[in-house]
């Protein structure tokens, strides 16, 4: 029978948004692994745009569904319409919207806030005994909502400080592999947090993805 799976975007770009190599590769792997998928986002002001061109910061506002929008071609829910009854599994891409506009980890590190409506949708997958998986910096959201679990960032040594602070504990891991916390049910890849190739970042999602549905069972 073919899982339902969540999963939660942040807009759309690398540094204002979901990373959108990231997500396209987490799509693929789950269509190709035979899931059905419902993005989802917050329908809230992102913290900020960049210009991906130069780098700098502009003075236009976006709201982080509509500009989540644009990577699920218009086929998205509002984070608070969903409801995880209806889900086998939550996954998560990364992109600094994880860091910037669903929690506030990127400007505050471990002392950083995570927006309540994602903290409570992490905890209510968490709950139900249903699997979690997170991609490049999106790890620190399971750390902010769970305060626990076997995470993975890559080998990045601040950020990894960061999270075993929140009470998670890190693993330093490859960016063609995935970390399998079997316990709390969470699958996490390093991507983009490692300088790496596009296809080596495609080849560790997809093994995330599929432990994530493996774990479904």
């Amino acid at each position: 029978m073919s899982k339902n799976i969540a999963v939660l975007l942040s807009g759309c770009g690398v540094f204002d948004g979901s990373e959108i190599h990231e997500t396209v590769a987490s799509l693929i792997a789950l269509s190709k692994a035979g899931a059905s998928v419902q993005c989802l986002a917050p329908n809230k002001k992102q913290h900020h745009v960049i210009n991906h061109l130069t780098g700098e910061e502009m003075t236009e506002h976006r709201n982080v569904l509509v500009e989540a929008a644009r990577i699920a071609r218009g086929a998205i829910l509002d984070i608070k319409e969903a409801k995880v009854e209806d889900f086998d599994a939550l996954f998560i891409p990364g992109g600094f919207g994880a860091a910037k506009n669903l929690s506030s980890f990127a400007f505050e590190g471990s002392s950083g806030s995570i927006d309540p409506s994602v903290r409570s949708l992490i905890q209510s997958f968490h709950q139900a005994g249903k699997p979690i998986g997170a991609v490049c910096i999106a790890p620190a959201l399971l750390a902010l909502a769970l305060q626990k679990g076997s995470l993975t960032i890559g080998s990045d040594q601040g950020t990894a400080e960061a999270l075993e602070q929140l009470g998670a504990t890190h693993q330093v891991c490859p960016v063609t592999e995935a970390l399998i916390d079997h316990e709390n049910k969470l699958v996490t890849a390093p991507a983009y947090m490692e300088d790496a190739k596009i296809h080596e970042v495609a080849e560790g999602i997809e093994k995330a993805v599929l432990a994530v549905l493996e774990l479904c069972s």
